[in-house]
């Protein structure tokens, strides 16, 4: 298939999502979909048919004839005469969270070789059903396995830093591309609306906080009052409904109250003063600052540990309130450009 037969099965891929969440199911495919949405919940408690709904809709918007063709442009990609195997390990935290490397694999022109978490196996499979109905030429390129990865070229893993330790000593032999946990964080200032925290929200508690780009921590000025930002976020509080969420706050209050530690706690989020970047969940750490520059620097010496800063300042490395879980095409995971990678094989 060329470049152009690969970008417009992706385009139908994009509509199809987009019929489904609007409604207008007609494809034989959309029955399925809306089977294995509704049981994805039970395969693991941390899904919900909102969030999975969610993930949906963000990449029924990006897989557009233009973005996806803005996305491709500067990479000048051609066709491989000889397609290599990559062998995607994927996280199983958040719904498709691994899709963006599936979607990078088979835009490059490349064969892959799928290996799932347990706890996200279900909706990819329905996504490369559609391909492959729609261009059967598919049927070749894409493959699921839960077995011991063999035959690859090249590998992308996803895990956390335990895993990416095992990773890095069993793939150290083929080009990879090994992630390690990853924490966002925002910048607070005092010129922030009440308005602007409500959105802060969804980057806090969207996916329950599980994701890389959900925001772990924030750096308030030294006078902030915490019931300014309590009051704006308090929309989230439905968030117990969820048991394995309501189950990790008590017992994160439980340990902290026995601790003796100095907790802010509004019913349903902790607010616990602590230099570290990763919060547990139904936790969020925080720090005071007197000077912005300092937190910036801070932040400018662990980019290696952080994957999106929040912000007002917006700042050419800044995200807005309200968008880390809307990532564009070009907002790669560590930072690492996996088409670049791709390419260079």
């Amino acid at each position: 298939m060329d470049l152009e037969t690969r970008i417009n099965s992706f385009v139908e891929l994009g509509k199809f999502l987009s019929d489904y969440l609007n409604g207008k199911a007609q494809h034989k495919l959309h029955d399925k979909l809306d089977q294995t949405v509704s049981s994805a919940i039970h395969h693991n408690g941390w899904f919900t048919v909102e969030n999975i709904k969610f993930a949906l809709k963000n990449w029924a918007d990006v897989l557009t004839q233009d973005k996806l063709e803005h996305w491709l442009d500067s990479y000048q990609l051609n066709t491989p005469t000889q397609p290599k195997t990559i062998a995607v390990i994927m996280a199983g935290n958040i719904p498709l969270v691994g899709f963006h490397d599936f979607l990078c694999v088979l835009l490059s022109g490349n064969n892959i070789l799928v290996k799932q978490s347990s706890n996200d196996q279900t909706l990819l499979p329905v996504l490369s059903d559609f391909l492959i109905v729609n261009n059967d030429n598919w049927s070749s390129k894409i493959e699921f396995t839960k077995e011991k990865l063999e035959y690859f070229d090249a590998v992308i893993a996803t895990g956390s830093n335990n895993t990416a330790r095992y990773f890095e000593y069993y793939f150290s032999k083929k080009p990879n591309i090994i992630r390690k946990n990853r924490n966002s964080v925002a910048l607070i200032s005092r010129d922030d609306t009440k308005e602007d925290l409500k959105k802060l929200g969804e980057d806090i508690f969207r996916y329950y906080g599980l994701g890389c780009r959900n925001v772990s921590k924030i750096y308030i000025p030294h006078d902030f009052k915490i019931d300014k930002f309590y009051e704006a976020i308090f929309s989230w509080q439905n968030l117990l409904d969820n048991h394995k969420y309501a189950n990790n706050y008590d017992y994160n209050k439980a340990v902290y109250l026995m601790s003796e530690f100095s907790i802010f706690d509004n019913g349903f989020l902790l607010l616990k003063e602590d230099t570290n970047f990763s919060s547990p969940i139904g936790t969020l750490f925080f720090e005071r600052y007197n000077q912005l520059q300092q937190v910036k620097d801070l932040l400018n010496e662990h980019q290696e540990k952080l994957q999106c800063i929040v912000s007002n300042q917006l700042e050419e490395n800044h995200i807005a309130y309200g968008q880390t879980q809307k990532p564009s095409l070009r907002d790669y995971a560590d930072n690492v450009d996996t088409l670049n990678f791709l390419k260079q094989l």
